[in-house]
């Protein structure tokens, strides 16, 4: 082992001509549920040694003091500043201040990359010199080969006979071309600019070409963002026939820069889209606009489109005050609420988006969030923007404000906590629902009519209340747990609520019938006291353990005071099953609140298996012991009603999960009539994941619920799943099942080629969207094609039509 002097520490940089050879990596998009199979990590690459030492081992090492040459024959390695090279023969000539390596040559340099070559002969200060037989690996799996690499004038390196892939070589057999890789006849890459030239390209499949570019140019490795045109996109759709979007992307600064992408359409014109980024010291902000003069108008004849300009606004930033707050915003502004739809923009540009749930409008917000070790703070102020013309039945929330906190030291040895809700908001237009085949039939519950008594609680249900709505809730919460030497778990607790209501409503038909009209204002308290009794049972045998624990929960506090005579917007959701058996107040907002004595009980199982797997059972009933059933008393959204827990017994709820292993997953979980133990609710779910197929199935059965408008049962299966057919081939899939109109009403399918490098995938979707005005969804079909070559383009096609049965 010999040390050489500060002479040679020109060498690192003699062997950075490799660093040419890398193409940029852009973060593939994922499109169409395709993406390029994932690649293992990699652990970080210690910090190099920076000592300016360079270590050279070698069977033969020779110092000619006369001519000033240094040789190292056999064997060399040299390792400098994180940087080690191996080859055959290195010889450095002082004089010249050359180097010349030869013979199975090796560097890997501090980031991962390798190269290969058979000759590099260069000067010390790299202005010129060439390199034969070079190839280059890259640490992202990049890889370049050239017949043989000139440098000159310390700036220009031209590679001859150039080849770029992002795809592994064949196992089996190394020499096979790749799937796809880029060849150009000369590869010109000019440090100064920053820039590589591509002459004569070709991009071939299987070494066969299938595109010839005389001429493209691409920023070096160096480069993070670069000014240019990304990769084009195609969409057709019946409203603006055939589009071609060309984006530009400017990298105007290191911290902001612009896309300009207009769409090119046949029936419209130009739809003009762009967007501004900019990222600061503390966070980051976004515009992004739309406009187009429409050609046809005629397209949107009777719509909201029927307009000459047509456009929007988008926008969302956040920003971080210090380690525990951020502030933000997410703005939208169109010139009319169809227009997203009309072309396919945000959301609707991902159909599998709206597979399960149906997109209804954009929010504008403006939001503030603190989160400490123990509290969280979080106050927004909303705008919803409809996207079914129905915006003045959309409320605007003024703020939401909500607070909650964990003091960390005990009282009286327990845990308190409390929170805050403040929520005010004001919607211009009622919002009624049908509840009978009448109501709906003859269209009842609508806003056309002038008559109150054609809206009476007997026939809708009043969603939203017209006017101001504002709502101060605090909450107070104490509990202790303990274990007694039997190993009986007591859970003593206590709380105490109050709420500040005022309301202010419009004395629009039919409302009077649900609520009182003009100014209302109340108050309304809720302390409550409980105790919750677990005994954990333990059985140990040589399979496995079960552990068997009843729980009895038991709650007094007084009626809930102005039951059903308040509006309800947040409370609206009431489902009775196992996950909110023990809880203390079964409403799912602030606008209602449990009150009178109750016990839940119920007895909870699980088995865990020694050799893996696990059972768990839950059963359970709850009783009102006392005072007014809160769910049984209809307010203005039947909240509560056909829930089960109408009754001073409710139903059975009863839920049981088994997981033999990480592999598969099955549950069911139910709810019976308490006196006919006929099913209410019931549901069950299968998964399963493998290594080549994935797969999920769910069936719902529900019972008719004619008090919020369910006048039928429902019954549907839903699906999703996947399968590797062969080594890079996957189908994959969704279907709903209405088994009560025996109808597929809802499915997706695609079918793709993944692999490290390349993905080709097409897919057929089907999805609802709403069309103007307060009319049905209507299914929308749309097929869509993305072909990938990773770190060079991703594209996608897409058509679709709405409106087809």
């Amino acid at each position: 082992m010999a040390a050489f002097g500060a002479s040679l520490s020109a060498l690192l940089v003699a062997f950075a001509v490799a660093g040419a050879l890398g193409v940029a990596s852009p973060t593939p998009a994922a499109a169409q549920g395709f993406t390029y199979n994932p690649r293992p990590p990699k652990p970080p690459r210690p910090p190099a040694k920076n000592d300016g030492q360079m270590l050279v081992q070698a069977t033969e090492v020779d110092y000619d003091y006369n001519n000033q040459r240094v040789s190292a024959v056999g064997n060399v390695q040299m390792f400098y500043n994180g940087t080690s090279v191996e080859a055959d023969k290195v010889i450095y000539d002082q004089k010249t201040k050359r180097l010349h390596a030869e013979g199975n040559i090796r560097m890997t340099d501090a980031e991962g990359k390798i190269t290969y070559a058979n000759i590099m002969d260069l000067s010390d200060d790299y202005r010129d010199g060439f390199v034969d037989s070079l190839r280059v690996d890259t640490e992202d799996q990049t890889r370049m080969a050239a017949t043989r690499a000139d440098r000159s004038s310390g700036n220009y390196t031209v590679f001859e006979n150039g080849v770029y892939t992002a795809c592994a070589p064949c196992k089996d057999d190394p020499k096979k071309p790749p799937l796809w890789q880029v060849k150009g006849a000369r590869i010109i890459h000019n440090q100064q600019e920053k820039m590589l030239y591509f002459e004569n390209a070709q991009l071939e499949f299987f070494g066969v070409p299938m595109a010839y570019l005389p001429y493209f140019s691409t920023p070096d490795p160096t480069v993070k963002r670069k000014s240019g045109f990304l990769m084009p996109s195609f969409t057709t759709y019946t409203a603006f026939g055939v589009g071609v979007e060309i984006p530009y992307y400017f990298a105007l600064a290191p911290d902001y820069d612009a896309t300009f992408n207009p769409r090119i359409t046949t029936r419209q014109g130009v739809l003009l889209q762009g967007e501004f980024r900019q990222r600061l010291m503390n966070g980051s902000y976004a515009i992004r606009a739309y406009g187009i003069d429409q050609l046809d108008r005629d397209a949107f004849k009777g719509l909201p489109g029927d307009r000459q300009f047509r456009g929007g606004i988008e926008t969302k930033g956040q920003f971080a005050l210090n380690d525990k707050w951020t502030w933000g915003w997410d703005g939208v502004l169109l010139s009319d609420y169809y227009f997203m739809s009309d072309y396919r923009l945000a959301q609707y540009k991902d159909p599998f988006g709206s597979f399960l749930s149906l997109p209804t409008e954009a929010i504008s917000q403006l939001y503030l969030t603190g989160v400490g070790n123990r509290s969280f703070f979080d106050a927004r102020t909303i705008y919803y923007l409809s996207f079914s013309g129905n915006q003045s039945s959309v409320p605007i929330i003024h703020p939401v404000i909500d607070y909650n906190n964990v003091i960390n030291s005990p009282i009286f040895g327990g845990e308190f906590s409390y929170k805050m809700n403040f929520t005010s908001l004001s919607r211009e237009t009622a919002v009624f629902d049908p509840v009978t085949t009448l109501a709906n039939t003859n269209s009842l519950c609508t806003t056309a009519s002038a008559d109150p008594m054609a809206r009476l609680p007997s026939q809708c249900l009043l969603r939203g209340m017209p006017g101001t709505y504002t709502r101060l809730t605090v909450e107070a919460q104490w509990r202790k747990s303990y274990t007694d030497p039997l190993g009986q778990i007591w859970t003593p607790f206590a709380s105490v609520r109050a709420d500040a209501i005022n309301a202010d409503i419009s004395n629009q038909p039919g409302v009077s019938n649900f609520l009182p009209v003009g100014d209302t204002q109340a108050v309304r308290m809720m302390p409550t006291v409980g105790l919750e009794y677990r005994y954990p049972f333990i059985n140990v045998q040589p399979w496995g353990t079960t552990t068997v624990e009843p729980i009895a929960q038991v709650i007094a506090r007084p009626n809930e005071t102005h039951a059903g005579k308040l509006p309800n917007e947040d409370a609206q959701s009431m489902v009775f099953d196992t996950s909110n058996l023990f809880a203390v107040d079964k409403f799912s907002g602030y606008d209602r609140v449990e009150g009178g004595g109750r016990a839940n009980v119920g007895v909870q199982a699980t088995t865990q298996f020694d050799r893996g797997g696990t059972i768990n059972a839950l059963f359970g009933q709850s009783y009102q012991l006392f005072g007014l059933n809160s769910y049984s008393v209809a307010d203005l959204t039947n909240t509560g009603v056909d829930s089960g827990l109408q009754h001073s017994r409710s139903d059975y709820v009863a839920r049981v999960g088994y997981s033999p292993n990480r592999t598969y997953t099955f549950s069911v979980r139910g709810r019976m009539d308490e006196a006919t133990w006929n099913v209410n609710r019931f549901e069950a779910e299968a998964r399963a994941n493998f290594d080549r197929w994935s797969v999920s199935v769910m069936y719902g059965n529900y019972a008719a619920q004619p008090e919020l408008g369910y006048l039928t049962r429902r019954e549907g299966i839903l699906t999703n799943g996947s399968v590797k057919v062969a080594s890079n081939w996957v189908l994959q899939g969704g279907a709903r099942w209405d088994l009560e109109a025996n109808k597929i009403n809802q499915y997706i399918v695609g079918a793709g080629y993944v692999d490290d490098c390349f993905v080709l995938a097409a897919n057929y979707i089907t999805s609802y969207q709403y069309t103007a005005g307060s009319t049905p969804p209507v299914l929308s079909h749309a097929f869509m094609f993305q072909i990938g070559l990773r770190t060079i383009a991703t594209s996608t096609t897409s058509s679709s039509s709405a409106g087809l049965q």
